[in-house]
């Protein structure tokens, strides 16, 4: 009788050990897998195991959201590039076949923690155009989430209409701008948008001098539930680029920055697009 219960047991063990339904031990907590040494972006729920992986669906979940397909491979080469001597590029879109967007944000009035622990659990990667009137007092809130990974970009000094500008007042607006994030996040950025989106020639030269890569413009811009289109069709097109801001209630009548981004989250989702890095392709 001994040798049959002991006989049982070892079998059972035998089984559960295949099934995996050891329900009684706490599962080991999963082992993040690095980003590719060719970003340093967050990476989208599902990329670093199947798609949808529990505790991405559930991080997903906590915010009303489902999680998001992992986007391509980084292009070997950059579809976009600033030739030696050449203007810097002015880019409202990314040229690319896949369903991918690249999500901006501008400003940074708005200084919510919930926004930063939402990005930390959902690693959906966004580039932060900065300006320096409006987080002068607070850099250290953007701290976290550079870490983060998400891209920090330049929005200049004081937000002006650089086209109202002289020449040399546009390079201080954003060389100015340069020096404060290099100083603030350690590296000086590749990437510049004027304010409103309004720019000149004057503007290219100046952003060239700064050290700009290229200036970003956008195809759609979050509202407070909707996108705004620029063109006729009212959809997303691969490689286009969102634009929204660092809102809070005031701004939003009545929603918190987290619920904002969380429609355009969702928005994006309904026209089976995913989000990819924005420095990956500029």
């Amino acid at each position: 009788m001994k040798k049959t219960i002991a006989l049982w047991a070892a079998l059972t063990a035998t089984a559960l050990l295949v099934t995996g339904c050891t329900a009684e031990r706490p599962a080991a907590a999963p082992v993040p897998t690095p980003a590719p040494p060719t970003s340093s972006a967050p990476r989208p729920a599902g990329e670093s195991g199947a798609p949808g992986a529990p505790a991405e669906a559930a991080a997903y979940r906590k915010w009303g959201l489902k999680p998001f397909a992992a986007p391509p491979a980084p292009p070997a080469v950059k579809p976009v590039v600033r030739g030696a001597g050449e203007p810097v590029p002015v880019i409202s879109d990314v040229p690319t076949d896949e369903k991918i967007v690249f999500l901006t944000i501008d400003d940074g009035a708005e200084k919510d923690p919930e926004f930063v622990t939402m990005m930390k659990e959902l690693k959906v990667p966004f580039t932060m155009f900065l300006t320096d009137s409006a987080i002068r007092t607070d850099y250290a809130y953007f701290s976290p989430l550079v870490a983060q990974g998400h891209g920090v970009a330049n929005h200049t000094l004081t937000h002006p209409d650089l086209r109202t500008l002289s020449p040399e007042a546009q390079r201080r607006e954003i060389c100015g701008q340069q020096e404060r994030l290099k100083q603030r996040y350690g590296t000086a950025p590749r990437l510049f948008r004027p304010p409103y989106g309004n720019w000149n020639e004057a503007t290219r030269t100046a952003a060239g001098a700064c050290g700009v890569d290229a200036i970003v413009l956008w195809r759609e811009s979050m509202q407070i539930q909707n996108m705004q289109y620029q063109r006729g069709d009212r959809k997303l097109h691969p490689g286009d680029i969102v634009l929204a801001h660092f809102r809070g209630p005031s701004e939003l009548k009545g929603r918190t920055m987290t619920e904002m981004t969380a429609t355009m989250l969702r928005r994006i989702q309904e026209q089976g697009f995913t989000v990819a890095r924005l420095e990956d392709y500029v």
